[in-house]
């Protein structure tokens, strides 16, 4: 279980998030019954929401081009030691949206490529359409649509299973323009340096480029020295620790990571990626927030340096789940602080719910294999979560998993460990799929002596 279980009142509205073991003895006395297996929800038989207090929670967002932290959280006021109130922040829930806009980027490509090649091939031709043609206000291409949509999606999910009474997303542009450009002098000391420091620590996930050590102080390395003709444009900047940097000095990077080959090319691989995550976040930013604002619940949009600054004070590391809690003012100067974190991450991959294709392509493009009208199947589809009893046979037992549903009845499920076929009349149905994979992770540990105020609050397996 996540650190804390949705609880839904007898009428379906939303309350207070509960403990796991309160959850727990509200099932064993049968005073609740299990409402949705993921996110866990439990929903109550004789208590209503006007027999309820309901403080409310907030729904804070940390966006990004490949993963979205959220988290839920409450505050509570609390008498400081000089006599003033202060508003501590607690961490109940904590939610990491994977997105697929790169699956979707890909496939978007590959079908581009097939009409192109049947083109001049001359094997079926469709004139190319027009570049010029006109585009509705706010369109998107389709891998950055999905990243707007899936979270909207989840937000007005989650909106369903808590009382949120707020909802506050960290707002955070790139200068493109600014990283692209070469800087006239350190890069560190110009007034992009700031934000070309960001990015390096992001793209670099807070370790060095050359030996992976992280929680050092870093530096901004130049690959390629500036002795041999180096610049200072951010894809030829890495992060190094002092050893790492002293020890490079102005060595050609394939001089010094001779002896690591998979290393360099990991650093050479990461530098020649381009700046379509940033250019991502920039161009989906506004539209996101607009996207939010018609839920209904009101939305504050913070700054990412205020995120930052509020890190570096809990002393936490860097994660989107861990920014999502710091999203938004803490009141610091007042006693404000975060006091608990969840310790367990609930994963929410995007699947999505399968094709419109009828067919399936070869490598040329021409379809080869015709796929059925119907995706239910015996009164399944793929994604669901089933429960498998399979009574006999090398797989003989009780299974849970996803199942990808076959007309023939014979289903293949996919557990944790295995995966195998088994017949529909050997499955029952636990909670239908929605287009997204359920997982758990753990969230990072903190630093020894860092975040004494926290409490991490531990749960137990399922």
């Amino acid at each position: 279980m996540s650190s804390r279980v949705f609880v839904l009142a007898k009428g379906g509205e939303p309350l207070m998030p509960c403990h796991p073991a309160r959850a727990r003895a509200l099932l064993r006395s049968g005073r609740a019954a299990v409402a949705r297996r993921v996110p866990f929800t439990i929903r109550l038989k004789q208590r209503t929401r006007a027999e309820s207090a309901v403080a409310g929670v907030q729904l804070r967002i940390d966006p990004g081009s490949r993963t979205t932290g959220m988290a839920v959280t409450d505050e509570q006021h609390r008498a400081g030691t000089d006599g003033r109130t202060a508003v501590v922040r607690r961490g109940l829930i904590t939610l990491e949206l994977r997105h697929r806009g790169e699956q979707i980027h890909l496939g978007m490509v590959r079908r581009a490529g097939h009409r192109r090649r049947r083109r001049s091939a001359n094997l079926r031709y469709r004139a190319p359409r027009h570049a010029n043609r006109p585009r509705p206000d706010g369109w998107l291409p389709p891998s950055l649509r999905h990243r707007v949509d899936s979270t909207a999606s989840l937000v007005r999910r989650l909106c369903r299973l808590a009382p949120v009474v707020d909802l506050h997303v960290e707002q955070v542009a790139f200068d493109v323009t600014a990283l692209s450009a070469t800087a006239p002098g350190a890069p560190e000391h110009t007034p992009a340096g700031a934000e070309i420091r960001e990015f390096l620590l992001a793209r670099w996930n807070r370790s060095c480029a050359y030996c992976g050590t992280s929680r050092v102080p870093l530096n901004i390395e130049h690959v390629r020295p500036r002795s041999r003709g180096g610049s200072n444009r951010v894809t030829n900047l890495v992060l190094a620790c002092i050893p790492c940097n002293r020890a490079k000095g102005t060595t050609d990077v394939s001089e010094f990571l001779s002896d690591r080959p998979s290393r360099l090319r990991d650093v050479l691989g990461q530098l020649a990626s381009p700046l379509t995550d940033t250019a991502a976040v920039n161009t989906t930013r506004l539209l996101l927030v607009a996207a939010l604002a018609g839920l209904g619940v009101p939305v504050h949009t913070w700054s990412g340096g205020l995120t930052a600054w509020n890190r570096s004070l809990a002393g936490l590391p860097k994660s989107h789940t861990l920014d999502a809690l710091l999203v938004g003012a803490l009141g610091h100067d007042r006693g404000g602080a975060l006091v608990r974190v969840p310790a367990q991450v609930l994963v929410v991959r995007s699947t999505g719910r399968g094709s419109y294709a009828r067919t399936v392509p070869d490598r040329h493009g021409f379809p080869r294999l015709r796929r059925p009208r119907s995706k239910v199947h015996h009164g399944f589809s793929t994604g669901d979560l089933v429960v498998a009893h399979v009574p006999r046979g090398k797989w003989a037992g009780r299974w849970v998993g996803r199942i990808a549903v076959r007309t023939s009845g014979q289903h293949r499920i996919t557990t944790l460990n295995s995966q195998f076929d088994v017949s529909y009349r050997n499955l029952r149905l636990l909670a239908k799929g929605d287009g997204y994979a359920y997982g758990f992770t753990r969230e990072k540990p903190v630093e020894r002596g860092a975040g004494a105020c926290l409490q991490w609050s531990h749960t137990e397996r399922r």
